[in-house]
């Protein structure tokens, strides 16, 4: 069987369970601000653009159409990319796990004989833990995305697969600049434009003076061997055009097979993500292009776990995402709980059911359960990924306790057989002396009812109601 992401490598396990995680960060009332206040704004502003398209849903069956026949022809696909890369003069890199990953881009960088590399964000690069491999290595990783600079220069971790420092409010920023930032103005103030102007005036240089960059892809074509960065800073385009070399760090999953396929997410990704109706930077390179641009270009194509997931059926689709975050913006409980609290660098529904099979689910066992099911995150995801049956499917493989399961096939057994269900409805009565909403139920079975309200019986059963007639 495909291999899962190795421990100890990366950023897809967290310290502790979910559940832990998420009351502390519900216990942090700025924290619940700043996501409110953030994924309040995101969504209005994508229903907005969204709703003035009459064919939104027939992009999203082309979408999750396109993803669909990727995840049935992936070898196929990726050895078309990979002889298009070669044949535009690319090199081809493939890494079976993080620590793979890790070293062929170390050794990459190394072998320019420099020590700092400005990157592109890359929730890839995030995901493998590539800036803590670098460190180690004595080279110097340079996050050039605001949002990603300012978690990096905070010492902190992402929190959303979209705005990276989502739980930061500006006061906070300023101070992370203060505190971090070298030549920073003492004078600086929390207006946007000053930090923006801050960062701005700190990484100019930095572009100018490092010839090695290392970057992630939305997506790469199969045919042609182009892949394409989509950012709305412009960062991005320093970091793809100004190097002398080149580094893609790209899951296996982000391949189409032609140009009209990418059109199509080029409509959805904009405006699921950042409620625009294009995304103001959208980069696209071929290869290696003789005077214009890096002479050497280079594309490390990541495994890490992916094929495991790609031999689920019910998970596979998982393998859909474009990064666009759209189920974050509308989830109830990532509102709440914010990003850190899922432990991988995927927070949110989508994380809930991605990292926990990239993993191995034992390793993530917790986070299928950080969601109510409402199913928002289905109907907002561009691609429909039908997220809530997957965490239900999920739960189901997920380590459970002895007394869980065997309470389970207990009442397997009794639904299987009318008498003995007939008995237990009539003993379900007995439920009032638990009191009200059963808070009055000793443990273990307390430990349901601390979160869920035990229904109150009705005074008669459906079956007592047909024998009466």
């Amino acid at each position: 069987m495909p291999a899962t992401a190795p421990p100890g490598v990366g950023h897809l396990r967290g310290d502790e369970p979910f559940p832990a995680a998420a009351r502390r960060a519900l216990a942090d009332p700025q924290l619940r601000r700043n996501l409110g206040h953030a994924t309040t704004t995101i969504r209005a502003k994508s229903g907005a653009v969204i709703a003035e398209l009459p064919d939104w849903q027939q992009l999203r069956d082309a979408g999750s159409a396109i993803k669909a026949d990727v995840m049935a022809r992936l070898p196929e696909l990726l050895e078309r990319l990979e002889a298009a890369v070669t044949a535009a003069g690319g090199v081809v890199h493939w890494a079976a796990d993080a620590a793979e990953a890790n070293r062929i881009v170390t050794g990459l960088v190394r072998a320019t004989g420099h020590d700092r590399v400005i990157k592109v964000k890359s929730m890839a690069t995030q995901e493998i833990g590539l800036n803590e491999a670098l460190e180690a290595a004595g080279i110097e990783p340079v996050e050039t995305d605001l949002a990603e600079l300012i978690v990096q220069l905070g010492h902190d971790r992402p929190s959303h697969i979209l705005v990276p420092a989502i739980h930061r409010n500006r006061a906070e920023i300023r101070e992370i600049f203060l505190r971090a930032m070298p030549g920073v103005d003492l004078d600086l103030t929390d207006d946007p434009a000053a930090l923006a102007g801050a960062a701005r005036r700190y990484l100019r240089h930095t572009f100018l003076t490092t010839p090695v960059a290392v970057s992630g892809a939305n997506f790469a074509v199969a045919d042609t061997g182009t892949l394409a960065v989509v950012e709305s800073e412009g960062n991005g385009r320093m970091c793809l055009t100004l190097p002398e070399t080149l580094i893609t760090v790209m899951g296996i999953e982000k391949v189409v097979p032609t140009w009209q396929d990418l059109e199509v997410f080029l409509q959805l990704l904009p405006r699921a993500s950042t409620g625009e109706r294009m995304n103001p930077y959208t980069s696209m390179w071929t290869g290696v292009t003789p005077g214009d641009g890096p002479q050497a270009f280079h594309l490390v194509l990541l495994d890490n776990g992916r094929t495991a997931v790609l031999a689920d059926e019910a998970g596979r689709a998982a393998l859909h995402c474009i990064r666009c975050s759209a189920c974050l913006n509308v989830c109830p409980v990532y509102e709440r709980t914010g990003g850190h609290a899922y432990g991988s660098v995927y927070p949110g529904p989508i994380g809930a059911v991605l990292s926990p099979q990239l993993t191995g689910v034992a390793d993530n066992a917790s986070l299928p359960y950080a969601s109510s099911l409402c199913g928002a995150c289905f109907d907002a995801c561009p691609v429909k990924i039908d997220i809530p049956s997957m965490l239900v499917h999920l739960r189901d493989a997920a380590p459970h306790p002895r007394a869980e399961s065997a309470a389970m096939a207990a009442a397997a057994y009794t639904m299987d057989h009318p008498r003995l269900y007939a008995a237990a409805q009539r003993a379900a009565r007995l439920s009032r002396l638990a009191g009200p909403r059963g808070r009055g139920l000793p443990p273990p079975l307390s430990g349901w009812t601390a979160g869920r309200d035990l229904p109150e019986p009705p005074p008669q059963t459906f079956r007592d109601w047909w024998a009466a007639r």
